[in-house]
């Protein structure tokens, strides 16, 4: 039975594959595998531990000299997505009606939900198509986790003043450390970076699957058709501008697009900016849902919308990631 070929055969097929099966076990038997012990902190409650893991194995195949790469990359990604995000919100505050919803859609959530991303999908994606400076950018990303970056830009636009302590420069440490561990290994020995580097490609389908297990189909419903155009203007706008922006760049236009989703700690943001600002509590909850909504959505059709702009590069004869790498990560792209 070739299971590893048929993945391989399918675009993203070793992080998409496990995440949608996990997906549709959690919807419709969310209890099978949360039976404890070694099976859930695997397959359920697993995803945080592996997705560290692999930032380390990651962090163990950078050289220090293209440090400055990752860090390039990162903030690319991080201000395209938060300009995009923000920009539109104010477009929806622009022309909301008098519920203060822009066709049914809260401007905070399209904010919290744009300007947010799910960065263990970033990771799975830039797994399968990036290189090692791509993956180190997500040190960066761990920046736009949280209503941080959703209050900063309510507050430029004056719909409510900045609030401080939303942003804990402990957990961006937390997250970049694991990298900061790998390089340290990989620079001070060279066997462990090959050691390490087998690490990269063996954890995705694992920690995908794990990831699927947070999501659940009935939150499309709940959060009804709103919910899910929130989501398509998730993926097909921050995606799809940050794809053009790398490719701008030259560098690879899919790692970009990886950004184009929300993550699921987005939830909670309407309610932190409605718990800081009280003008914000009667949408809140409509909020929430429509962002519980896009999480799912984007998580499903990323992968999907990623897939096509692979096959697309690929007939253009386009080879990822290696046309991308290199010392000066400028490799020569002309394919529009």
């Amino acid at each position: 039975m070739q299971i590893k070929a048929t993945l391989d055969r399918i675009p993203g097929g070793m992080m998409v594959v496990p995440l949608l099966l996990a997906a549709i076990l959690n919807t419709f038997a969310p209890d099978l595998l949360r039976i404890g012990n070694f099976t859930q902190a695997l397959f359920v409650d697993g995803a945080g531990t592996l997705i560290a893991l692999f930032l380390l194995c990651t962090g163990a195949q950078i050289n220090f000299r293209n440090v400055g790469v990752s860090l390039g990359k990162g903030a690319t990604l991080l201000t395209t997505k938060w300009i995009v995000g923000a920009a539109f919100g104010l477009l929806a505050y622009a022309f909301a009606g008098e519920n203060g919803l822009w066709m049914g859609i809260a401007p905070i959530a399209i904010i919290a939900a744009m300007t947010n991303s799910n960065g263990g999908l970033y990771i799975a994606i830039v797994g399968q198509y990036g290189n090692k400076t791509d993956r180190a950018a997500y040190s960066l990303l761990a920046l736009n986790d949280g209503p941080f970056f959703t209050m900063v830009a309510l507050s430029i636009f004056g719909a409510m003043g900045f609030v401080d302590g939303m942003f804990s420069f402990q957990s961006f440490i937390a997250v970049l450390l694991p990298i900061l561990v790998g390089m340290a290994l990989g620079n001070l020995d060279s066997d462990m970076r090959d050691f390490l580097d087998k690490g990269s490609s063996m954890l995705i389908p694992f920690f995908a699957f794990a990831l699927g297990m947070g999501i659940d189909f009935g939150k499309i419903i709940e959060g009804g058709l709103t919910g899910i155009i929130l989501g398509l203007l998730t993926v097909f706008l921050t995606g799809t501008v940050s794809y053009f922006v790398f490719k701008a760049f030259k560098w690879n236009p899919i790692v970009g697009a990886a950004e184009g989703s929300t993550a699921g700690n987005a939830v909670a943001t309407p309610a932190a900016i409605a718990a800081a600002n009280a003008s914000f509590a009667s949408v809140a909850d409509l909020a929430t849902v429509q962002v519980a909504a896009s999480t799912v959505t984007t998580a499903i059709l990323l992968p999907l919308y990623i897939a096509f702009l692979v096959k697309r590069l690929e007939k253009k004869g386009v080879n990822l990631p290696g046309d991308f790498d290199g010392p000066s990560e400028k490799a020569s792209y002309s394919a529009s």
